[in-house]
């Protein structure tokens, strides 16, 4: 890999601030750094190709666009577990899944459009019978302490704004594509759909207006030097000191998320907190400093043991209706109405 330069991290800089929405953004990145449109062009390629830069893309808030998710918890039995999270993968609407060290080995994320029919916990439902878990447990967030600012998938709860015409959702499928790297690249984008440059350009400033989307920039290979672990620290935390206590373990420089989630007869936790280290011994020891400060004792760290999937959410995608078509999420629509 080339080491980069100064004019490399200028223009990385850029790319992760906003990317304007005209139809020239990468002459008038140049023209904010002193660079040439084709230098611009030339830099981000190479920066790509290191993976260095992931993505140009839009990043939007899910909620506002109508969505619903949750982190799910399931129980599988250790021999058969690879195969059910295979069948847990095949959702197109599932970002994250890992194993963990406890008897609900198996936890995932997803998340559902506006327009499912079977809707979120239905969706659960029919997953865990599929993957034959022997227990699921739907552990959406009930309210959020910390969060990596800037991550879509951080909140998993908040309030939906009004829906969006077909236009917008169109425009939200093509800006949430990879921009190409050609001096008018929405011209490209707008040859996919139909829409003109202009349409998809101004259409994407209004959203960006009324946060529905969150930026339009660069996706950047986070680099962490020294840490190589994380742990989910899950914590049975009084429910009248929850506030009082959340708080504390926020204060915590190694935790990066905090969330409440609810409970179950037999899952009793309900604070999470995620910390980084550089290696279990760190975790577990930042997460009995944080038991020490709080006086929680009731606790336990979880730890990725397998990745199974890691991926960006894609919005409304034609393979999420497909997946609920091949399940009978119309016809559960019309009995239910």
């Amino acid at each position: 890999m080339q080491d980069i330069d100064q004019r490399d991290r200028e223009l990385l800089s850029a790319l992760q601030g906003e990317i304007p929405l005209a139809s020239t953004p990468f002459a008038i990145i140049g023209q904010m750094i002193d660079m040439s449109e084709k230098e611009v062009i030339k830099r981000t390629e190479r920066l790509k190709r290191e993976g260095l830069v992931r993505q140009i893309a839009a990043q939007f808030d899910m909620h506002a666009l109508g969505y619903c998710s949750s982190l799910v918890a399931a129980r599988v039995s250790p021999e058969r577990i690879d195969e059910a999270a295979a069948v847990v993968n095949a959702h197109p609407g599932v970002t994250q899944n890992y194993r963990r060290n406890h008897d609900f080995n198996l936890w995932f994320t997803i998340a559902v459009g506006p327009s499912s029919k079977l809707g979120l916990d239905k969706t659960i439902e029919i997953l865990g019978d599929e993957a034959d878990c022997e227990a699921v447990r739907p552990l959406p967030t009930l309210k959020a302490f910390k969060t990596s600012s800037g991550d879509p998938s951080d909140s998993e709860s908040g309030s939906a704004l009004p829906p969006l015409n077909a236009q917008e959702i169109e425009c939200v499928r093509l800006l949430q594509r990879d921009l190409p790297l050609q001096p008018r690249p929405f011209d490209t984008l707008s040859r996919i759909a139909g829409i003109s440059a202009d349409e998809i350009t101004g259409t994407g400033r209004s959203m960006l207006q009324r946060g529905i989307m969150r930026r339009f920039g660069a996706v950047v290979q986070q680099r962490k030097p020294g840490f190589s672990a994380s742990a989910m620290g899950v914590w049975i935390v009084p429910e009248e000191r929850v506030e009082e206590l959340a708080g504390k373990m926020t204060q915590n420089r190694a935790v990066s998320h905090c969330y409440l989630r609810p409970v179950y007869q037999d899952w009793p936790y309900n604070v999470y907190t995620i910390v980084h280290g550089r290696s279990i011994d760190e975790c577990e020891s930042i997460i009995n400093d944080i038991a020490v400060d709080t006086g929680v004792k009731e606790k336990r760290a979880l730890y990725p043991t397998k990745e199974y999937k890691k991926a960006r959410l894609t919005f409304f995608a034609p393979e999420a209706e497909e997946w609920e078509s091949t399940r009978g999420g119309a016809r559960s629509a019309s009995a239910a109405s």
